[in-house]
C-alpha cells in the first residue's frame, strides 16, 4: 500500500457537491454501490473543514440508546441522574462538537433509530429523557451512505429521509480511474497485467449471470493476492494459474449471482478470467488480445 490515507480519484464533481452541501448546512446521503469511494470522499472533504468526524456503522444493533448515549448505571446508583454522568453516544458527540456524523449502511439501521436521526435533521436538537434538550452546535451535519443494491429497511421511511437530505449519487468510476486506484494501492511490477485484472473485475458488473458485481476492492485484493502467492511459489505474479486462484479468492465472495443461475461463483469468475487472460497456456492456447 502506498499510504494510510488514500485520496479520492475522479470524484471532483462529487467532492464539490459535498463541500457545497456542508457549507450550506444541508444533510447528505451518498448513494452508490460498495467500493465507489464514499467514505474516502467524505474523509477528504472533512479533513479540509478541520471538524470532528464521528463514524457510526449502521446495523441492526444500532439502537437509539447506542446512538444517543446513556447514563452510567454505576454512577446513577451513587449520584442519581445528573448531566455530568451521561455518556455521549456518537450522535451527541457530533452535535455538541459541531462535527460530522457519518453513518455507514444507513439502510441497515433499525426504524426507531432512523426516526431519531430524522428528528435531529428536522429540529437541529434532541430531547433526551432525564438529560433534557441538547441543541446541535453550528457545523453539525449528518452524512449517510447507502447501497442502492441493498433495500433492507429502506422502504418504510425513504420519502421522509430524502425530504431531509441532499442526495449525491456515486456510481462506479471509469476504467482508467479504477486502474489508477489499484496502482496507488498495490505494488505490482507489471502495469499491463494489473490493468487487465481491473478490466476483468469490471466485467463482473455486466455479466448476465451476475446480479451484483465486484467493486475496485476486488481488483485490489486480486492483484495483492496474486503478488504474494506468486512470491510463495517462486513464480511471476503474472503466472496464469496464480492469477486465476487469486481472482477466485478475491471475487467469488463479492459477486452475487441471479437466483436462476445454475452455475457456481467459481465457474463464472473462471469464465471471466479466461475471457481476459485466455485459457491455461499449459493447454497450448494464448490469451486473446495479447500483443
Amino acid at each position: 500500500m502506498s499510504g494510510d490515507s488514500p485520496q479520492v480519484i475522479d470524484r471532483d464533481q462529487e467532492a464539490e457537491l459535498l463541500e457545497a452541501a456542508l457549507r450550506s448546512g444541508a444533510h447528505v446521503v451518498l448513494e452508490g454501490p460498495p467500493g465507489t469511494g464514499k467514505s474516502t470522499l467524505l474523509r477528504q472533504v472533512a479533513s479540509g473543514h478541520q471538524v470532528p468526524f464521528v463514524l457510526v456503522e449502521g446495523n441492526a444493533e444500532l439502537t437509539p440508546a447506542r446512538l444517543v448515549g446513556h447514563f452510567d448505571p454505576a454512577m446513577v446508583l451513587a449520584k442519581g441522574y445528573r448531566p455530568d454522568i451521561f455518556v455521549d453516544g456518537p450522535l451527541l458527540e457530533a452535535m455538541r462538537s459541531g462535527g460530522l456524523l457519518y453513518v455507514e449502511e444507513l439502510n441497515r439501521v433499525p426504524e426507531e433509530t432512523l426516526n431519531v436521526l430524522l428528528t435531529v435533521m428536522s429540529e437541529a436538537e434532541i430531547t433526551v429523557p432525564r438529560l433534557g434538550r441538547v441543541p446541535a452546535t453550528q457545523g453539525f451535519a449528518l452524512v449517510a451512505a447507502m447501497n442502492p443494491y441493498d433495500a433492507v429497511g429502506t422502504a418504510r421511511i425513504s420519502s421522509a429521509l430524502y425530504d431531509r437530505t441532499c442526495r449525491i449519487a456515486m456510481g462506479y468510476q471509469t476504467e482508467r480511474a479504477e486502474q489508477q486506484i489499484v496502482e496507488t494501492r498495490t505494488l505490482d511490477p507489471d502495469p499491463q497485467w494489473r490493468d487487465r485484472m481491473v478490466r476483468m473485475v469490471r466485467a463482473t458488473r455486466d455479466h448476465a449471470d451476475i446480479r451484483v458485481g465486484a467493486s475496485v476492492r476486488g481488483a485490489i485484493d486480486a492483484v495483492g493476492l496474486a503478488r504474494e502467492l506468486a512470491g510463495l511459489r517462486g513464480v511471476p505474479a503474472t503466472d496464469w494459474q496464480v492469477g486465476l486462484i487469486a481472482a477466485k479468492a478475491a471475487l467469488t465472495g463479492r459477486i452475487k449471482l441471479h437466483e436462476a443461475c445454475n452455475r457456481t461463483p467459481e465457474e463464472v469468475v473462471a469464465e471471466l478470467y479466461e475471457q481476459e487472460f485466455g485459457t491455461d497456456p499449459d493447454r497450448g492456447e494464448g490469451a486473446p488480445g495479447e500483443p
